[in-house]
């Protein structure tokens, strides 16, 4: 089946199924956050993007192979409400954004910095540091090397627009740069954005809206 993105709190998961990884998307909690399951195609290791809630349902996603890793996109407590409990139950290593750590209650094992590297099997994810809507918000980045690139990019970028930055006016150009510099400047239009709630999007839907943003000021 082609994959969607469309998910709701209580149905499946929708699978991205790429060459070498495959990208799990489940809705959780209150909040409708998504969270993503990454399975190397060759290793079948397995890799968490936000343990945002409901641990049951991600335990289940996560199935008898286990997970080797969990990262945190950001320190808001609707992004990291089942993570003690699925590093409980899973052994799990923690990666978070440097700047957010302290502001997450389960021990990070391992801070990230903007270019540092996640692996999940032989499949690569570069973390991009993102400031504004948190301190440390981290996207994640896989460059596919057989179509086009996959970010994950928690709460900072979504269909429509960038993250609550709450009428900051510092926060939001800040999180706007970051947001250009390192993820339009960088990546192509095909590129597909998985983001921390709701539906999926691309650069391309994305890009044309820039400067109605700035201009919008959220």
């Amino acid at each position: 089946m082609t994959y969607s993105g469309a998910v709701k709190v209580g149905g499946g998961a929708d699978v991205h199924e790429l060459q070498d990884l495959m990208i799990s998307k489940v809705a959780v909690g209150p909040m409708d956050n998504n969270a993503y399951l990454l399975r190397c195609r060759a290793t079948d290791e397995q890799l968490l993007i936000d343990a945002a809630n409901d641990a049951e349902t991600l335990l289940t996603l996560i199935g008898d192979d286990g997970i080797m890793s969990v990262v945190t996109t950001h320190q808001h407590g609707d992004h990291w409400q089942a993570l003690a409990a699925v590093v409980e139950a899973t052994g799990a290593r923690t990666y978070a954004g440097r700047e957010d750590v302290a502001g997450i209650p389960v021990p990070t094992d391992v801070p990230l910095s903007d270019g540092d590297t996640v692996n999940v099997g032989h499949v690569s994810l570069t973390a991009r540091h993102l400031v504004g809507h948190t301190p440390g918000s981290i996207a994640l980045v896989y460059d596919d090397p057989h179509g086009h690139p996959h970010v994950f990019t928690g709460d900072c970028l979504f269909p429509g627009g960038i993250g609550n930055t709450h009428q900051d006016p510092k926060a939001f150009a800040s999180l706007l740069h970051d947001v250009e510099t390192k993820i339009f400047g960088t990546l192509p239009d095909e590129t597909w954005v998985y983001p921390g709630h709701g539906s999926d999007t691309t650069l391309g839907a994305e890009r044309p809206h820039l400067q109605e943003w700035r201009q919008r000021g959220w």
